[in-house]
This record gives structure tokens, C-alpha cells and sequence, in this order.
């Protein structure tokens, strides 16, 4: 007999931020489900994300490089690419009691925070060159 030794690791949809389109094109797979399915499809890290509530549209922005690397242009292309994440329910973002300096750092605890948010849309914008 032969057993197989299988990692559990799953095989995310976008690997590289040039895979953003992906969750666009296969939009309907994360449609009425919670943010955390379509967060867990995605490796690259998600170094900024803000949540907005406006005029009725409750929406995260996430961003593959940090502010300070957008403020001198710098990174790769690819890396600059814009994700929007729109949602069912209003956001509880209170820049207030963000940490001071650090508003739009993404972190695991926003992930879990936010998770169970519906998502009803999804944008993918890309800097122009």
C-alpha cells in the first residue's frame, strides 16, 4: 500500500496581485457570502483597507503596497492594482479609534472583524502606467 502524504494547504485563486482580475471574473462565487471566502482567495498581503459608508454604498478599499510606498510611487505595476469590496451591511470603521498613524493598516484582526460582512460587488481598478 501506498499512502500519500497531502498537505491541507488550499490553492488560493490569486497568488499574484497581476491574478487580481480573477475575482472579478469569478465575481459570482463570492457574491452573497461572507468577506472572509473571498479574503482567503487572495496571498498577496493586503497592506492598506479602509472601510467607507457613502451615500448608502458601504465599501473596503484594499491596497497591495503602503501609503508610503503610493506617496513616492514606488513598487512594482502590478502591486498597485486596487481592490473594492462592496457590502450588505454598513461599516463599523470609526477612523477615530484607529491606531493613530497606522488608520489604514489592514490587519488580522480587521479580517476577523469585518469577515462575516456580505459581499455584493467587487471592483478591481488598476493604476494607470
Amino acid at each position: 500500500m501506498i499512502f500519500l502524504n497531502s498537505s491541507c494547504k488550499s490553492i488560493k485563486m490569486v497568488k499574484t496581485t497581476n491574478d487580481m482580475f480573477l475575482l472579478k471574473e469569478k465575481e459570482s462565487e463570492f457574491i452573497n457570502k461572507p468577506l472572509k471566502k473571498l479574503l482567503k482567495e487572495i496571498e498577496p498581503k493586503i497592506k492598506t483597507g479602509v472601510g467607507n459608508n457613502e451615500a448608502g454604498h458601504f465599501y473596503f478599499y484594499f491596497k497591495f503596497i503602503s501609503l508610503e510606498e503610493r506617496l513616492k510611487n514606488l513598487g512594482k505595476y502590478d502591486d498597485k492594482v486596487s481592490l473594492f469590496v462592496y457590502v450588505k451591511e454598513p461599516i463599523d470603521w470609526v477612523w477615530d479609534k484607529r491606531p493613530k498613524g497606522n488608520e489604514q493598516i489592514w490587519t488580522k484582526e480587521d479580517a476577523k472583524k469585518y469577515g462575516n460582512l456580505i459581499v455584493t460587488r467587487i471592483k478591481v481598478i488598476n493604476q494607470p502606467k
